[in-house]
């Protein structure tokens, strides 16, 4: 991914989101309702007992459709994330990282993925909030919120910027490091494959390292989502001091492998999501090249 510029990494990095919302979507909400349902008291069925039993619950009561509940808000927001997190990572390695590509570091690589992180936060956090309040909404018999849209007014009307933003400081914690090593993992195994950039990477090469980045991101990201889920969907004032209120109330009443809640359909969703980002990404990357050189064709 050498030769490309941050316009390309933002164009062809909209284009790789898009395919991730479109494959990976279903297992994000399951994630979500695993990780945000009540605790059973004594005696009590837990809402769901597992991945399989979330799927069908949510479809019997909802259909397929409850599946894709809260799409709306990813798909619109995705391009953009993706986008601004893909030149974030090119402008990051320009910054931090040697004139020659071929001379990157596995820090290098890591420290420009973590530097994109940043980037996402801005319009990531609100639109993660606003997803997982729609996916958790049951029946229409108690839904509160008709859409992203209406989603948004009603946590602008009752809390300002500061409710459609809750859970940014949360957020961040997770895709600083998580980017990092997202990128790395990526970069790491294309490099492998390729011989350094000598030669180009195959269709079965990008599923598959586009694939282990996704697992990796959520190996090191997954504790900070569960305390950003659980902190975007509370109640208001129930955590006053933020992300280490949830983390305590969660260690203290669950354990920590609460923090790992909602793991299988993540990383079932992370390898054939990611990898359809990274081909998404390729692909376009292709493209766009194959324009510069008709381009440059024309000119001569």
């Amino acid at each position: 991914m050498g030769d490309t510029g941050p316009l390309e990494y933002f164009l062809c990095g909209g284009a790789g989101g898009i395919c991730t919302v479109l494959v990976g979507h279903p297992f994000d909400t399951l994630k979500v309702r695993l990780q945000t349902m009540p605790i059973p008291k004594p005696g009590e069925v837990p809402l769901y007992t597992g991945m399989t039993d979330c799927i069908k619950k949510t479809v019997s009561k909802e259909g397929v459709r409850g599946l894709y509940k809260g799409m709306g808000a990813p798909l619109v927001g995705i391009a953009p994330i993706f986008a601004i997190s893909f030149m974030g990572y090119k402008v990051g390695k320009q910054i931090i990282g040697p004139a020659e590509e071929s001379q990157f570091t596995y820090m290098d690589y890591f420290t420009a993925g973590a530097f994109s992180g940043i980037f996402t936060t801005t319009i990531m956090a609100p639109g993660e909030r606003i997803k997982c309040l729609l996916q958790i909404q049951g029946d229409s018999m108690t839904k509160k919120y008709n859409g992203p849209v209406d989603c948004a007014k009603q946590l602008y009307k009752e809390g300002g910027i500061r409710s459609i933003y809750r859970g940014a400081g949360a957020t961040l914690l997770r895709d600083v490091p998580a980017s990092g090593l997202y990128f790395l993992t990526y970069e790491g195994i294309r490099n492998y494959l390729t011989d350094n950039g000598k030669k180009d990477i195959t269709f079965h090469g990008t599923l598959f390292a586009g694939g282990c980045a996704g697992i990796s991101n959520w190996l090191i990201g997954m504790p900070f989502d569960v305390l950003k889920s659980r902190l975007q969907i509370a109640a208001e004032g129930r955590f006053p001091n933020g992300i280490r209120d949830v983390a305590k109330d969660l260690l203290k009443n669950e354990g920590p492998l609460a923090l790992y809640k909602g793991i299988t359909p993540v990383l079932l969703r992370a390898f054939p999501a990611n990898a359809a980002c990274f081909m998404g990404f390729e692909l376009c990357r292709k493209f766009l090249a194959r324009f510069k050189k008709g381009e440059q064709q024309e000119q001569i």
